[in-house]
């Protein structure tokens, strides 16, 4: 069975006889009691959580799990990022494990039985002069080395694949070159979020929402439980999978963690023709921009400069990212913005995530994901299922371990992370 209970498959079938019978469809996951005990306690009801939580009973038996979230499932970074997809990174570490996270979005809807409606568009990320075009080949490189589909572009070719982008050479940020990456594309985030919570419920997962974690009990340095506002949890194993709170969570075990908070706005627009097929982006100008499938577009930036938890939108953010997106696509001028919202982003100083096992025996991390972290999704849920139920590290987040902070084996990804969305 992978990820359905009998008489739950969605199917063309099942469709036609819901309308012909007028009958409710049944809830895409299940509400359960709250156990004083289980063997597993995720805490974070993003993408991340529940795909380990979907990977611990769908590839290593691991069903006595729990998932506390202290708001709604996808209420956090998961539901507040632009889905946006891609696989060209800076380091060997990684292009591969963003690669594989890539090629398990490619079938998770068949994974799922759940449209997640991922559509490949191709990324381009702009390089304006001659620093940043040295960077896109050398990630060009690195890509092609580990078998990833990229490769730089000149702006002829960049107009023809986006013919509302600004390729003359007397603007005021003239386009030199694009690293190009066809396997890019989009995804509908709340659909990978439901998906994964239907089919973590469908393989015996509780997933919890409203039950926020007051305290992690340790004791003679190993997890013995957590203690939330319904109640205590004994439990021999937590996973902290909460992004943002990441640091607060983790201090709750006695596990601090090189991690900074930062807020990240998006907007979007009305919807108009579609007309790009490519995401575009722009380290220089810290913009980025994709069209979905309804029509509108949706921008993003760089973080803010400030730590915060604040999730509002500013003024100043949307004045700044209109102009930005002007520089680029000047017929844009009269297209109305609709609204604009904000996400926690964790910080680590390489830009690279925590993965792991931690001082804390029990307790491991799957936090510092800084502004990408929505595209590891399958990839993280599927090694930190296998690092929980195995007790080892998977080959594939070794290099992202805690201790590398101590170590001096930094990951440094700032090169392709910096509003390289």
């Amino acid at each position: 069975m992978r990820g359905r209970r009998n008489g739950r498959r969605y199917s063309a079938l099942s469709l036609l006889r819901h309308g012909l019978t007028g009958a409710d469809w049944p809830p895409a996951w299940r509400t359960h009691p709250l156990q004083d005990r289980y063997d597993v306690v995720i805490i974070g009801g993003g993408v991340h959580g529940l795909a380990t939580a979907y990977y611990l009973a769908a590839n290593h038996g691991v069903r006595d799990v729990a998932v506390l979230d202290k708001g709604y499932l996808g209420g956090g970074g998961s539901g507040r990022n632009t889905a946006i997809l891609r696989s060209n990174y800076l380091t060997p570490e990684g292009v591969r494990f963003y690669d594989r996270s890539l090629s398990l979005y490619r079938t998770l809807a068949a994974d799922l039985n759940y449209n997640v409606m991922f559509s490949r568009r191709g990324h381009l990320t702009l390089a304006h002069n001659d620093g940043s075009l040295r960077t896109m080949r050398w990630r060009a490189e690195v890509n092609k080395l580990q078998g990833v589909d990229s490769e730089v572009i000149g702006p002829d070719e960049i107009a023809r694949l986006v013919p509302h982008l600004d390729v003359s050479a007397d603007v005021r940020y003239p386009i030199l070159g694009a690293l190009y990456h066809p396997p890019g594309g989009i995804i509908r985030h709340d659909a990978v979020v439901w998906g994964y919570a239907r089919g973590a419920d469908a393989l015996g997962a509780h997933l919890h929402q409203r039950t926020e974690v007051t305290g992690i009990d340790v004791a003679h340095g190993r997890v013995t439980g957590v203690r939330t506002n319904r109640g205590r949890i004994a439990t021999p194993v937590v996973v902290n999978a909460t992004a943002g709170w990441a640091t607060l969570v983790s201090d709750l075990a006695g596990v601090r963690l090189p991690v900074t908070t930062f807020p990240l706005q998006a907007a979007v627009t009305e919807p108009v023709r579609p007309f790009l097929d490519t995401v575009v982006v722009s380290g220089t100008l810290h913009v980025y921009v994709s069209q979905t499938d309804r029509g509108e577009l949706v921008f993003g930036g760089s973080v803010d400069p400030f730590a915060s938890y604040s999730t509002r939108g500013s003024l100043e953010f949307a004045e700044g990212l209109a102009g930005h997106v002007l520089d680029l696509m000047p017929a844009l001028s009269k297209v109305r913005l609709l609204r604009q919202w904000a996400g926690l982003c964790d910080m680590t100083p390489d830009f690279s995530p925590i993965m792991g096992p931690t001082p804390v025996e029990g307790f491991h991390v799957d936090v510092g994901w800084g502004t990408y972290g929505f595209k590891a999704g399958p990839v993280s849920g599927e090694a930190m299922a296998e690092c929980v139920a195995s007790g080892r590290t998977p080959e594939i987040i070794s290099a992202f371990g805690l201790d590398r902070f101590d170590s001096g084996g930094l990951v440094g990804e700032k090169g392709a992370a910096a509003v390289g969305h």
